[in-house]
């Protein structure tokens, strides 16, 4: 019997773990896809993600951020953000008497260095490699893994990404659309260092982003059409670059591709964070817009949250009593993390809506406030603090 049995060992998954191992709890994980070895010959992985500076504090106070240290990341000490040349505004992390807004990782990074922490716990077990299918109860869990185990938990969370079985198990339903269009990822090496400013330009036709990454790779980000999509990952290489010469500013250094994928745009939001003992972290309680890299993100929060509950709860009662009436504290979880994810999640519906037209008096209106952020000391500080996590 295990305490708590995490389905999904991703970067949110794992992160919560380790938290829950750390308070002494017996946690089985469950991954049926674990990410390939870290060699550093390896050219970086498509799928990059954002740390932000409170999703790094909270893995080095898991103890797994040594661990992706040891391995690659990219800091950013530099964020631009602009609609025209003229209205720009930029972030700079000595304004905040900070060495650096944030990283630049791969996911597979992340994912792995909480892997190699997690594997310190001998009260944390990994199922690796099996299919999990969950049958519920009122109060144990049952976990049917595709090798013929059985799992008992008294709470299950369900870690599982944006197609979670674990919250359709729990009958748990959701709301959200997708977004007409999409985002090609275009994987590059730079013939520069690497650089310490990400930056993004927003058009018409929606944004494009460039994301720097180790020993000068970086990461571009193209959002356009579903059919416009489908036409770029047509093109050859060179074809492709001169469409990128063509339309991303001249920010862009000289580069060569190595490879590009395409990603739908989703947002979804669980109508319930917690039913009887199941409980949804991550993409499987919401998955946003990624304009701003705030997704995982967003699931750190997540999981520091819930940490922070379950560790004031084991304060006052038994591990044994923590699980008898579940509902009263999964309440707090979820009154405390579904306003602030549902105001990100509309924060930035609403900034891809006002910067991705061409209508003047909103184009007019946009530009004055970008103007307007970038000469507002305390209006830019308290910006970059909310976007790097401060706040």
């Amino acid at each position: 019997m295990f305490d708590i049995c995490v389905v999904g060992g991703g970067m949110v998954g794992s992160a919560l773990a380790i938290g829950l191992g750390q308070l002494g709890l017996k946690v089985a994980v469950i991954e049926p896809n674990m990410p390939q070895a870290f060699n550093p010959s390896q050219q970086p992985d498509m799928r990059v993600s954002a740390i932000s500076l409170t999703s790094g504090k909270l893995m080095s106070d898991l103890g797994a951020w040594t661990n992706i240290e040891a391995m690659r990341l990219c800091p950013y000490a530099r964020l631009s953000v602009w609609d025209s040349p003229r209205c720009r505004t930029d972030f700079n992390s000595a304004d905040l008497g900070q060495p650096y807004l944030g990283h630049i990782i791969e996911n597979r990074i992340v994912q792995l260095g909480l892997h190699q922490t997690m594997c310190n716990f001998s009260n944390i077990e990994l199922f690796t490699n099996q299919e999990a299918s969950v049958e519920q109860s009122s109060a144990i869990s049952k976990v049917q893994l595709s090798g013929g185990q059985c799992l008992e938990a008294k709470l299950l969370v369900g870690a599982d990404g944006a197609q979670s079985k674990v919250r359709d198990a729990a009958n748990i339903g959701v709301q959200g659309w997708q977004y007409t269009q999409q985002a090609l990822g275009i994987k590059i090496k730079t013939n520069e260092p690497q650089q310490d400013i990400t930056w993004q330009q927003f058009t018409p036709h929606g944004p494009m982003a460039y994301l720097p990454l180790f020993d000068g790779y970086g990461s571009l980000v193209w959002y356009q059409s579903v059919d416009q999509i489908a036409f770029l990952k047509s093109l050859s290489k060179a074809k492709l670059k001169q469409q990128i010469q063509e339309h991303f500013p001249s920010d862009l250094v000289d580069f060569e591709i190595l490879g590009v994928a395409n990603f739908s745009l989703t947002r979804m939001h669980a109508n319930h964070y917690y039913k009887g003992n199941t409980v949804l972290i991550g993409d499987a309680a919401h998955t946003i817009n990624p304009l701003a890299g705030q997704g995982v993100n967003l699931g750190f929060k997540d999981v520091a949250v819930l940490l922070e509950i379950i560790q004031k709860q084991l304060t006052q009662m038994t591990s044994d009593e923590l699980f008898l009436n579940t509902s009263t504290w999964l309440k707090d979880y979820e009154t405390l993390r579904r306003k602030d994810n549902l105001m990100m999640m509309s924060a930035m519906d609403a900034l891809y809506a006002t910067f991705s037209n061409s209508h003047l008096p909103l184009k007019f209106l946009r530009n004055l406030g970008l103007k307007l952020a970038n000469s507002s000391g305390p209006l830019k500080k308290q910006a970059m603090k909310y976007a790097v996590g401060l706040n």
